[in-house]
């Protein structure tokens, strides 16, 4: 009896989330449209993320995400589409409040913060913040350790450098610049100008190591 009880509240609570899905679904078909679907439709993922959670919601929330922001932010490496969402729950669908991504970051706490005093520098620690956002894209770059891209070496080389904790840091930045520049601008997110950066700093490290080699002879 206590197991069928269980079982029977169990149900309750399932209809209580597909509640709110149905709710937060409402919710984001009152956002206006930034782009049109029928004439610029959303692509297929390129990668099926495999689903982490028995509470994700059970419509199509990337399809509406992509008609708010018109830019697909689940592309960009490390950015599922919970986080996406998160993005717009905290943030909202305009960016332009924002100067720059400079000053995103910083709003976000991902950017480091001097603490000058006597123009002595005595810290340059990031700023603890309370915000769901920086603990979206946080978690959104340590996802990017298994991750075979650009960013995802990008990660492993700094975590390498600078241990963990600086290196989710460091790629969290460097995601909330991505973002950034994909709200403000509209454009799809374009993964060769990672590369190209990645082969410079590949061609820097092999004659790094040359230079090495031929001291040592």
């Amino acid at each position: 009896m206590f197991t069928l009880k269980q079982s029977l509240a169990s149900c309750h609570y399932q209809k209580l989330m597909a509640a709110c899905d149905l709710e937060i679904e409402q919710q984001l078909k009152q956002f206006d449209a930034k782009v049109d679907v029928k004439a610029e439709p959303l692509a297929p993922p390129k990668v099926r993320r495999k689903k982490l959670f028995n509470n994700e919601p059970n419509f199509d929330l990337r399809s509406h995400l992509y008609r708010v922001f018109a830019v697909d932010l689940t592309t960009v490496p490390g950015i599922s589409v919970l986080t996406a969402h998160t993005i717009l729950s905290e943030i909202g669908p305009d960016i332009s409040k924002f100067r720059s991504a400079s000053a995103f970051a910083s709003w976000l706490g991902l950017c480091p913060h001097n603490d000058i005093s006597g123009g002595k520098i005595l810290s340059v620690k990031t700023r603890r913040v309370n915000n769901r956002a920086a603990l979206a894209f946080r978690m959104a770059a340590n996802a990017l350790f298994r991750s075979q891209s650009p960013l995802g070496d990008f990660f492993r080389r700094m975590r390498a450098k600078l241990g963990a904790p600086a290196a989710i840091t460091a790629a969290a930045h460097k995601l909330v610049r991505i973002v950034f520049h994909m709200l403000a601008t509209r454009e799809a997110y374009d993964e060769a100008i990672l590369k190209k950066n990645e082969r410079y700093f590949r061609a820097r490290a092999e004659a790094r190591l040359r230079a090495q080699a031929k001291v040592l002879g």
